[in-house]
């Protein structure tokens, strides 16, 4: 079991490295530099621009690039390009920002996918069934950023209320009850506009993983056993049904980054998926490698962390 661990752990770390080599060469070697980002800017002379080069290593060899990225980014000297402030805590202080989002979003998901999915699995072929089928894919068909606004335009319309950002207008000052309450206000519409895909998707699932463990043998002999039909259904069949979304459990890790900047974009919410795209757009090379790397190590450590579980969720998986 440790000697598994280990490799495993190894084996992710020698991957990790690969990844950010072939990201910061992806990335460097694409068109464009942070010093042609704005070229009418009559601010901007030729000798600003040697100076740039100079202070951010632009003019030495890729591979010597890497490693005063590497070197800064441990370090915490890592800089922006746009505004030279550390990569380290814009980054957190983002990443503070879209994880409330992420962890109500991630919850209003596998809190409503999988009662839908079974009760519609229990109950194949009824009303019940084909409305929440229908529902389900009318949600993956209708594009998000269409019903947030859509939901924009009713909330203030019926409720005369605001929902862009993080906080309302003028509230700093209020008493730190009703700045709570606006916060989490300002929570609640974007993070179920987030949800809705990822309940009709995650419902489906079920759906097909109930479907087909309820077909077995030993559900049919629970049931022969004179069993209720909710210990039939909750105990044995869900338990062994729940072994595919151990691996969705493991990738939830790296949704923490990016896994909403379409909705942090319309509702005006300052997480880490809008800060990667804002970087992209200016070519800030150390914030999009520096995200690049979290979200590979996310992804590794959500896998890794899913190897793991089947172990425990399941005592026929050994390993060796």
């Amino acid at each position: 079991m440790w000697a598994y661990i280990i490799r495993n752990f190894l084996q992710r770390c020698v991957l990790l490295f690969i990844v950010s080599v072939m990201a910061h060469s992806i990335v460097h070697l694409a068109p464009g530099e942070p010093s042609e980002v704005d070229p009418s800017n009559p601010r901007m002379q030729p000798e600003d621009i040697k100076k740039i080069r100079e202070a951010f290593h632009l003019n030495d060899p890729l591979y010597l690039q890497y490693y005063y990225w590497m070197r800064d980014l441990f370090t915490g000297e890592l800089k922006s390009f746009k505004d030279s402030q550390p990569v380290l805590p814009k980054i957190w202080e983002r990443f503070l920002n879209s994880l409330p989002l992420f962890i109500c979003a991630t919850l209003i998901v596998w809190t409503l996918a999988f009662p839908t999915g079974i009760h519609a699995a229990v109950r194949r072929g009824s009303a019940y069934d084909r409305g929440s089928t229908f529902i389900a894919y009318a949600l993956i068909s209708i594009p998000g950023f269409f019903l947030s606004y859509i939901m924009i335009l009713w909330v203030v319309d019926t409720f005369g209320v605001p929902v862009i950002g993080m906080r309302t207008f003028g509230m700093e000052n209020a008493h730190p009850f009703f700045q709570t309450m606006d916060r989490i206000w300002h929570l609640v519409i974007p993070s179920i506009m987030s949800a809705l895909t990822g309940i009709a998707i995650l419902s489906r699932y079920v759906r097909s993983q109930m479907l087909e463990v309820i077909s077995q043998d030993y559900v049919r002999t629970a049931r022969a056993k004179g069993l209720d039909e909710d210990t039939v259904i909750y105990h044995h069949a869900l338990r062994n049904a729940l072994l595919p979304f151990v691996t969705l459990f493991g990738y939830l890790l790296p949704s923490l980054i990016g896994g909403s900047v379409i909705f942090e974009y319309i509702f005006a919410w300052p997480g880490l998926g809008r800060l990667g795209y804002e970087a992209i757009l200016s070519r800030d090379f150390p914030i999009i490698l520096t995200i690049n790397f979290i979200a590979a190590a996310l992804t590794l450590a959500g896998t890794f962390l899913s190897d793991i579980l089947y172990a425990v969720v399941d005592p026929r998986i050994r390993l060796e």
